[in-house]
């Protein structure tokens, strides 16, 4: 199996970032909250803009892009993050190119300075629950109304999972004793 590397990419990566994220929308386009249309519009500032907000991680394989994720301060809550914005390309989906990219956004978030990492996951989406439980997040009771409606059923709720992270050491063991569930943010994260 190819090694895969996950970077931080800085402001002036914008593009690196905009190819991928353009790229997500296209091929998940109920996945994220924002439309491909709606982000074809942004200028450069408000790329730059958006690199600013939020840490933006870019997985590669043997040098090319395959996947984007993103790790930023929770509105209202002070030392946590949210993760957001998980895409991997198709060709490398089930190779553990996600779980390297939200390693690497625990790490980002321990750098930072954040002791608690949400997800906000929908309640319909088994698979993206069953990943980040096996990655060691768990439910809380928060619930909110998805910004994107469910293909299939319409509106629906998503779920705050929470991991938290060690302040002794690097990223957690799902299985470990550190783990500690909390109970999560009352509102939402940053796109």
């Amino acid at each position: 199996m190819e090694s895969v590397t996950v970077r931080v990419l800085g402001v002036d990566q914008w593009r690196e970032y905009r190819a991928l994220r353009l790229a997500a929308l296209k091929d998940s386009p109920h996945a994220f909250s924002s439309s491909l249309d709606e982000e074809l519009t942004h200028d450069e500032q408000q790329w730059r803009a958006c690199m600013v907000r939020a840490h933006r991680l870019q997985a590669e394989r043997d040098g090319a892009p395959v996947g984007v994720v993103s790790v930023g301060p929770t509105a209202d809550e002070e030392g946590s993050a949210d993760v957001f914005g998980l895409w991997v390309d198709s060709a490398a989906r089930n190779t553990g190119v996600a779980w390297g990219l939200v390693e690497a956004a625990c790490d980002q978030a321990l750098k930072s300075g954040w002791g608690h990492l949400y997800y906000w996951v929908g309640t319909q989406n088994g698979r993206a629950i069953g990943f980040a439980s096996n990655f060691g997040f768990r439910p809380t009771s928060h619930r909110r109304t998805a910004r994107t409606p469910c293909v299939d059923c319409g509106e629906h709720q998503e779920i705050a999972m929470v991991l938290s992270l060690p302040s002794n050491a690097g990223v957690p063991n799902p299985m470990g004793p550190r783990l500690i569930s909390q109970p999560g943010p009352a509102g939402g994260g940053v796109s």
